[in-house]
Formats: C-alpha cells, structure tokens, sequence
C-alpha cells in the first residue's frame, strides 16, 4: 500500500511542502516496464495522490511519456490523468519524456485534456529538448490553456536538456501574447539579473556558457561590422528585438579594419568613451587595428583588448605595471603511477619601483595540472599582491588557438575568455610565434581591462613605461 511504502515514505520525510510523484501513462510501459496491469496502475496513482494529501502537502503527478501514450491509447492515457486529478493532485503535469514532440501537437492534446475535465489551471507541461522544441513545446501548451511549466536554468537535463527557463522567463515577461496575459512573479528589476544568474551556474558548474544562447548567450547582441553594425548605430531595434540590458546581457559590436567611423564611435560609446566625429584619434585606432590585423590580431570578438587600444589612443591607458620578464617550464616524467605532468612559471613584476619575483605551480585545487598558461596566471596575480583584491575573483574561462600561416613562418593567434565574480565576461587576444607568449599576452589585456573596468588607481611610484602590447 501507498502508507507502507518505503520509497513513498523517504520522498514525505524530506518535509517539503509540495511532492511532485512520477506516474506511467503509456499502457505500454505499465504492462512492460512496471509489469502490472492497467487497472492495477490507476489505483497505485490514485492511493499515492491520496496519502501525499493526507500527509497535508501538496501533491504533483508529473505523467510520464504522456504524449506518447495519449498517441498510441488517448483513453487510457486521459484515466491516469484524472486517476491522479480525482484524487486531489493540485497540478497534473503533461510530459513530453521522449522530447519527440512538435508544438502543434503539444498544443492540441493540451487542449484535448483541458476539454477532458481537467481545468487548466491545474495543467502543467513538462518538455525535453531532443527536437530543439522544448521552449517552444512549453509556449505552445501555455498557449493552450496549461499554467506550470517546467523548467531548469539554462536549460540543463538528461540527453538534450529541459525547456530553458533562461528563454522562458524573458519571453513570458516581454512577448505577446503572454506578457500581457499572465503574472509569472519575476519583475523587471529581477531580470535585469539574469544573464549574471546564468552565468554563476555555469561557473559552478564549471562549463563555458553557450555563445549563442538566447537572451544570455555571450553573441545574443553581438553584431557584424557592416551592414548591421551600421544600423545599430542609428536604432539598436532595427537588429535587436530587446534592449540586452533588460536581461542583464550586452551589445556587442565586433572591431575590424572593416569598421567605419560611425561603428567605431558606437562601439567606443558603449564602452564610455566619448570621441567627437572626425577625432584624429578615431584614424588612430583605426590604423593601428589595421597593423595589428597584418600581424595575426583579430578583434571581432576579443572586445578587451579592442577597448585597451581605444582608451589608449583616446583618454590614456593606466600604467598598473611591467613584467620584466618571464619564464616557464614544461616537465612531463614517467612515474610508477603512470605518466605526470607539471606546469611552473617564474616572473619579475615591476610596480611603480618595486620589483617582485614570483614563483607558481599551475596545479588546480586537487593537484592536478592545468598548464602553463595557469601556471603564468597564479604568478602574475602572486606578483600583482597590490592589486589582488581586484583581480581575485577573475577566472579563466576558455582558451582557444589559430594558427596563422605555413612552416617557419606561422604565428599563434591565442583568445582567452575571462569571466569575474559579477558574472561579467570579456575576451582578449595575444598574437606570437609562441603559443605562451601569445597566451601570456593575452592574459596582461584581461588583468589590466579589469583594473580599468573596476577604477582602480594604479599603485606605487611611476615608472619608465615598457610596452607590452606588439603591434
């Protein structure tokens, strides 16, 4: 019975005040999977259900593989829901289990379950992503009449992922028909937070967000140079359908020499700094992406290291500090454990006119070797302790390599995502015929953006200025 369940009993003692139980609804899973018969289904929901209530929480029946069990015996399909209904759930949630679901469909057995008896303010819809639909699945059965959706922050879930409450959320609150239809809780001021939100899950869970996410995604309003970039200028409607910073996110506008004046005065805006049409300093910058491009250099998307450029032909770049020099080693050695490998680095750091060396090893948080490229970056922050409480909580987010040319004379285009605790992510890029100097380079852009972005105010004593950059 439902009250000498173990399983049963384990879900009640948790205490939470709604319990959502997963039901079969395809005749076929009850009779192959469960091994039971049909009948004998109907009573285990409806005794579950029951007890759920009697234990005074509120009672969930998520249906199992519902739309294809309603495809293959609607009637027996529609019995589990109002077994479930009857017996006092509060929401009957309508699964797409398989994901195999197209939204005209959801929609109209959504409807067709809501005709059954069952209001729709007790319906639910639960989608998976298997044909890309999942959101879209959601939409179609609120649109139908359902009123919970279920969903997880970016979209996680088993094989393809759930419905991703990142794009249902804004879509509810800023797209007809729903927004101007329903309630969902969350206020603009609330989804002004969002892009930070998702942000902070993917760093907990250690993953690169999705460039291409809707509303979130690090390229949701990054745009072309050219046309688009153009109109942009003029009315970010004309190829945006929100204003990003409604969703937390930002409008990115890529810099190449085949930017004009017009789109390098938008995106230097953007990034507050104020140039007068026909600034010498606007050639200035121009000319030098020019240069830096022959070399290797791409800034469509490596936004930093744009901006560095730009505030240092336009109102001054900081002078945070010099590395005198640096070294790395590589060791790779056979041990009776297996193959080890180990990534350390050694620099001398000049602020103002101090100068510190520094030692680091580029092992993570369990020992284990994340490269060179972090072995550089644990000693600069080491060497940078003035300013450690500005950069600590930056992290490296993805590392990605080009290789420009043939033989002897290719060249390393290295681009480094960064990503800090605000949620904010930037983009740099260093160019060498060696791999750590191109990395190490663009690891000083996103130290020193940061220390820009932040305000801070460099330390110590001036000192004789010493170029980093190569172009």
């Amino acid at each position: 019975s439902a009250a000498n369940d173990d399983v049963l009993a384990g879900v009640l003692n948790a205490r939470t005040p709604a319990v959502c139980l997963v039901g079969k609804t395809h005749d076929y899973h009850v009779t192959e999977a469960l091994g039971i018969g049909l009948e004998d289904n109907l009573e285990n929901i409806a005794l579950s259900i029951e007890h759920v209530i009697r234990q005074g929480r509120e009672a969930l029946f998520d249906a199992e593989h519902f739309f294809d069990g309603f495809r293959a015996n609607p009637d027996y399909a529609l019995k589990c829901l109002h077994a479930a209904y009857n017996a006092g759930a509060r929401w009957i949630v309508l699964c797409d289990t398989n994901g195999g679901t197209l939204p005209g469909e959801v929609a109209a057995v959504t409807r067709a379950v809501i005709d059954s008896g069952i209001p729709g303010d007790r319906v639910g819809i639960h989608t998976h992503d298997d044909t890309g639909n999942a959101v879209a699945n959601a939409l179609a059965a609120v649109e139908a009449g359902a009123r919970q959706i279920q969903g997880t922050l970016n979209g996680l879930g088993e094989r393809c992922g759930n419905a991703n409450l990142t794009t249902l959320i804004p879509t509810l609150l800023l797209k007809e028909p729903f927004r101007s239809r329903f309630q969902t809780g969350v206020s603009e001021a609330a989804l002004k937070g969002l892009t930070r939100v998702s942000r902070q899950l993917d760093d907990i869970l250690n993953r690169l967000p999705l460039r291409s996410a809707p509303y979130v995604g690090p390229s949701a309003f990054a745009h072309k140079a050219g046309l688009h970039a153009s109109a942009i200028a003029k009315d970010p409607s004309t190829y945006e359908h929100i204003a990003p910073e409604t969703v937390g996110n930002a409008r990115i506008i890529p810099m190449s020499n085949q930017a004009g004046q017009a789109n390098l005065r938008r995106r230097l805006a953007d990034a507050g700094i104020e140039v007068a049409p026909g600034d010498p300093a606007l050639v200035r910058i121009l000319n030098r992406i020019k240069e830096a491009e022959a070399q290797g250099y791409a800034y469509d998307t490596a936004q930093a290291s744009f901006e560095l450029i730009a505030r240092d032909e336009t109102t001054g770049l900081p002078h945070y500090f010099d590395v005198d020099w640096y070294r790395v080693v590589v060791a790779r050695r056979r041990t009776p454990k297996g193959v080890e490998h180990s990534s350390e680095a050694s620099l001398q750091v000049s602020i103002g006119v101090s100068a510190h060396r520094v030692h680091a090893f580029g092992h993570d948080e369990v020992g284990k070797d994340s490269g060179p490229v972090n072995a550089l970056y644990r000693a600069l922050v080491q060497g940078l302790a003035p300013y450690r409480a500005a950069i600590e909580d930056m992290r490296l987010a993805d590392f990605r390599v080009r290789i420009f040319g043939m033989g002897t004379d290719a060249v390393t285009c290295v681009s480094i995502d960064s990503e800090d605790g605000e949620g904010r992510m930037w983009s740099t890029v260093g160019v060498s015929a060696n791999i750590i100097d191109a990395s190490f380079e663009a690891l000083l852009d996103a130290v020193v953006w940061k220390l820009v972005r932040d305000g801070v105010a460099p330390k110590g004593a001036p000192a004789p200025r010493v170029e980093l950059r190569t172009p």
